[in-house]
Order: structure tokens, then C-alpha cells, then sequence
């Protein structure tokens, strides 16, 4: 049996390698430089003064984040996705978007360089991933190391994901406008929190009987400290391995699942979350808690392993096959404040009732949802920051 999982890791981790260098000779889009080049001098809104300061990518009167405010904004992003298994990416994209200024400064280029608009948003997309990917690896390992990762799921799930992750950038850069972007970031963000609302309902708890009982178990050895089960029995232990069905318990309680389902769902929640720029994370979690049928306590080490496949292919496909930039002094700064809120989440979310780690999520979900849905498709905000 561990056999077999090491040869599927290999294969996958293969794979994740392999794929991107065969893309690389693919053409790239029109470069930063030639979009700046044609875009209109001057002073106004959408024209690009030569004479003002660089900032972002440097682009002469971009705004110029914050390196302070980048590091602070990454913990809280590192924090949040390693302790639910989402919203890193969605979180990431709040603080490019919104916090930064980066969205409304690319809207300007709307009508007088599309060009220079659709790379700033491709730019914005990919530098979520960036913070994401990181974090979802620091994440992997934390909660591998603890017994909360499924790691046959993660892989099967990881599978799926590595042809969305590749067909989507290919497809869709350069191609998507700001406007577009932000209100299909914000659909889909609202439809699922919508969803997620309904599982903290008695009605939407009332067939997980097992996610429960698991939860229960975790409980009660990490934070009530009265567990009588023995080591052995702590965390995940893979039952069965193979094509047909895998079985595995987590505290005593047994769980199982056919490899082709989570192989499909990875493929499409991979594509959507490639198509948005972020983790997939907010779109892995309610797949690993409705049909998989996890408690959160498994759930934000598996999604981080999954989401970890899918960004690594979609940041080379992105950078190495489209040409898609990234400003550094940024997204450096940024890596590290994700890799400290990363190495936290992990060991503060035991703390947290299962329960009230969805509800953190639905929160999180609504509030993002409406704020993009509404600024995406009405040209404003019905939340604050308006």
C-alpha cells in the first residue's frame, strides 16, 4: 500500500514537472514593454507619463504597494488558507485588487491599451497563485507531518486538476477584461459560501454522520485531551488502496471514496480556479465536505495538497508559456509573510470547533462574493471598502 502511494507521488510530482517544460515553446502574448510602448503618453487616465515614478511591473505612475502592508496582508493570507483549506487565493486577490489599487489602475487602460489591461490583470492572477502555491506547500507538510492530510485524495484530486490547471491560462490570457474578471471572482465565491451556509444548518448536518463522529474523536484528543484511543489510531491511516475504492479512518473513524470521482472534480475545479487567478481552495473545501464527506480538520491539509499540484502548473503555464509578468520586489516580501501565517494556521486551527471553521468560511465567502459580484457587474461595491 505504501508502496503504491510513493509510486503515484512520483508520478504526479513527474508530471507537475514534465508538463511545463514541454508547454515552453509555445508563443507567448504581446510583452510588458510592447504593450507600454503603445499605450498613449501623457497625463490623464489610461496614458502613461514617462517622467513619473515607476511602481507596479514597473510601469512609470503605477501605484507602488506597500512592502510593509504586503508582508501583514500575506500573513493574514497564509493564516487563513492553511487554517480552512481556502480563501487564500480570494484573499491574495483582495489585497491586489482592492488594498493595493492594482484593479482600479488597470481599469484605466480599459479603452486606450486592452493590451496593457488584460496583462495587468493576467499579472494579478498569476501573483495570487504565487502566494497561494507557497502556502499551500508549507501547509501540506505541516498537516502531513500532524496526520491530517489524506494523501490518496489529495493525489486523485491533484490528477484531475493538472489539465485544468494547463488548458485554462492557455486559453484565456490576454483575453479576459478587469470588469469580467471581477465579477466572475465574485459569483463564484457567493454561489459557493451560499452553499456552505447550508451545511452549517441542521438540515445540512444531517447526513454527515461520520464527519461528525470524526470530528468529535479530534476534539476530544487535541483539545479536551480525553481521548482513549491508542497512537496507532491518531490521525489518518490509509485501509485499503486501489482503483476501485480507497478506504482510510481518522480517529477511529472509517471513510471511503472511488478514485475517478475526485480525479473528475479535480479537472473542473481546477479550470475554474485557473480561469480566476486563485487556489481553487474555497471551491476543493465543500467538494472534500459534501461529497467526500470530511470535517474540516482533514480538509485544509488535503485542499492545500491539491491546490499546491494546481498552482504550480498553472504559475509555469502563465509565466513560461504565455509571458505573463510578475513585479518581485512585491511578491517577494509577500512570500515571506505567507510563509509565516502558514507555518501558524496549522497549529491554531485545532483550537477552533469544526463547526465554527465552516462558519469562518461562510463568512469569508459572502463578504468577498457580494463586495466582486457587485463592483464586477454594477461598476460599485455594496460593501465596504465602496
Amino acid at each position: 500500500m505504501k508502496k503504491s502511494l510513493k509510486i503515484a507521488s512520483l508520478l504526479l510530482l513527474a508530471v507537475m514537472v514534465a508538463v511545463p517544460l514541454l508547454l515552453t515553446g509555445t508563443a507567448v502574448a504581446e510583452t510588458l514593454e510592447e504593450a507600454i510602448a503603445k499605450t498613449p503618453a501623457g497625463t490623464e487616465a489610461g496614458q502613461i507619463d514617462s517622467e513619473a515614478k515607476t511602481g507596479f511591473l514597473g510601469i512609470p505612475g503605477a501605484p507602488d504597494p506597500s512592502l510593509v502592508v504586503g508582508f501583514f496582508w500575506a500573513v493574514w493570507v497564509g493564516w487563513i488558507f492553511s487554517t480552512v483549506g481556502a480563501f487564500g487565493g480570494i484573499m491574495a486577490g483582495v489585497g491586489h485588487i482592492t488594498v493595493f489599487g492594482l484593479a482600479d489602475y488597470g481599469k484605466t487602460f480599459k479603452k486606450t491599451s486592452p493590451t496593457l489591461n488584460k496583462l495587468i490583470t493576467d499579472s494579478i492572477r498569476v501573483s495570487n497563485q504565487w502566494l497561494v502555491g507557497l502556502s499551500a506547500a508549507v501547509s501540506s507538510f505541516n498537516y502531513y507531518k500532524m496526520g491530517r492530510l489524506v494523501l490518496p485524495l489529495g493525489i486523485a484530486l491533484a490528477i484531475g486538476s493538472v489539465a485544468g490547471s494547463i488548458l485554462v491560462p492557455i486559453i484565456t490570457a490576454g483575453k479576459i477584461s478587469l470588469k469580467a474578471y471581477l465579477g466572475y471572482f465574485g459569483l463564484c465565491v457567493f454561489v459557493i459560501g451560499a452553499f456552505l451556509f447550508y451545511e452549517t444548518t441542521p438540515k445540512g448536518q444531517a447526513g454527515k454522520k461520520e464527519a461528525k463522529a470524526a470530528a468529535k474523536a479530534f476534539e476530544e484528543a487535541n483539545i479536551k485531551k480525553s481521548s482513549s484511543l491508542a497512537d496507532e489510531d491518531r490521525g489518518v491511516r490509509v485501509l485499503q488502496w486501489g482503483i476501485g475504492r480507497i478506504s482510510f479512518s481518522f480517529y477511529g473513524v472509517e471513510f471511503s471514496f472511488r478514485p475517478i470521482i475526485p480525479i473528475i472534480g479535480g479537472f473542473f475545479i481546477a479550470a475554474l480556479a485557473s480561469f480566476l487567478g486563485i487556489g481553487g481552495g474555497f471551491l476543493f473545501v465543500p467538494f472534500l465536505t459534501s461529497i467526500a464527506g470530511l470535517p474540516m480538520f482533514l480538509v485544509a491539509g488535503t485542499s492545500a495538497l491539491t491546490v499546491l499540484v494546481g498552482m504550480i502548473i498553472s504559475v509555469f503555464t502563465y509565466m513560461l508559456v504565455k509571458g505573463v509578468p510578475v513585479y518581485w520586489s512585491l511578491i517577494g516580501i509577500e512570500l515571506i509573510g505567507i510563509f509565516v501565517g502558514s507555518m501558524i494556521g496549522p497549529r491554531t486551527s485545532k483550537y477552533i470547533p469544526d463547526i465554527w471553521l465552516k462558519r469562518l468560511f461562510v463568512v469569508l465567502a459572502l463578504y468577498v462574493g457580494l463586495r466582486y459580484t457587485t463592483k464586477g457587474f454594477l461598476g460599485y461595491s455594496i460593501v465596504p471598502p465602496f
